[in-house]
C-alpha cells in the first residue's frame, strides 16, 4: 500500500475501511504535497485561471506576474497599476476587477497566516468568498491543495462528480447527487480530502 506525502497511517487506516476507496488507493500513486503559504498568490493565480486552459492561464499568469519588479504582485503594486498595463498581459476587464478585489482584501491584513489559520474549513470558505470574484469551489481547492486541510469535499466539482458515479454506481443527479456523495463520503471522514485527490487520479484528471 502507498505511504504519499501527508498520508498518515492513521488516514489510511480510515479510508481503506471503505473498499472501493482501498482498491482506488491501491490502484493509485503517491499523493504529492501542493502546499503553499502565500495564498494570496494562489488566489490571483485562481482567478487568472478562471475559464481558461491550463496552459493559457500559465501564460497569462507569467505575464501578469513579471509586471512587477521581482516577478511579484504585491497588493499596493496591484492596486496602483492601471487597466492598461494589466490588460497588456491578457486580462479580460472583468478578471483585473477581481484581481483588484483580492489585492485589496490582502491589503487589509485578511490573508494573513494568523488570521487563515485560525478559521476552520467553513468559516474559511465564508470569509474569502466575500471577495467578489471568488467562488467556493475555489476557495475549496485552495483548502484543498494550498493549505492542505484533510477534510474537504468539493461535491461541486465535475471531476469528483464523474468519478464517485463511476466507483459508487451513482445515478442521481442535481441536488440528490450530492446529497448522495456527501452519504457516501461520511466514511471517509476526517480524510475526504485524501480521498478525493484519489478520486480525480482515477480520472487521471488532477487538477493542478
Amino acid at each position: 500500500m502507498h505511504q504519499p506525502h501527508s498520508f498518515t497511517p492513521e488516514a489510511l487506516t480510515v479510508l481503506t475501511q471503505d473498499p472501493i476507496m482501498a482498491a482506488i488507493i491501491e490502484k493509485g500513486t503517491p499523493l504529492k504535497s501542493s502546499k503553499s503559504e502565500d495564498l494570496y498568490f494562489k488566489l490571483l493565480g485562481s482567478i487568472v485561471s478562471q475559464q481558461l486552459s491550463t496552459k493559457v492561464a500559465a501564460v497569462i499568469f507569467k505575464r501578469f506576474n513579471e509586471l512587477f519588479p521581482e516577478n511579484y504582485p504585491h497588493p499596493h503594486l496591484v492596486l496602483e497599476s492601471t487597466d492598461e498595463v494589466l490588460r497588456s498581459a491578457g486580462l479580460s476587464f472583468q478578471k483585473i476587477g477581481y484581481v483588484r478585489n483580492v489585492a485589496t482584501f490582502a491589503a487589509a491584513g485578511n490573508l494573513e497566516h494568523a488570521t487563515i489559520n485560525a478559521l476552520a474549513d467553513e468559516d474559511l470558505i465564508k470569509h474569502l468568498t466575500q471577495i467578489k470574484g471568488v467562488g467556493r469551489w475555489t476557495v475549496e481547492m485552495l483548502l484543498m491543495f494550498a493549505l492542505e486541510r484533510p477534510d474537504i469535499l468539493p461535491v461541486d466539482d465535475l471531476g469528483i462528480q464523474n468519478a464517485m458515479k463511476r466507483h459508487y454506481g451513482i445515478d442521481e443527479t442535481g441536488k440528490q447527487l450530492r446529497l448522495k456523495m456527501q452519504e457516501v463520503a461520511e466514511a471517509w471522514r476526517p480524510y475526504r480530502t485524501i480521498a478525493s485527490k484519489y478520486l480525480w487520479q482515477s480520472l487521471d484528471n488532477m487538477p493542478k
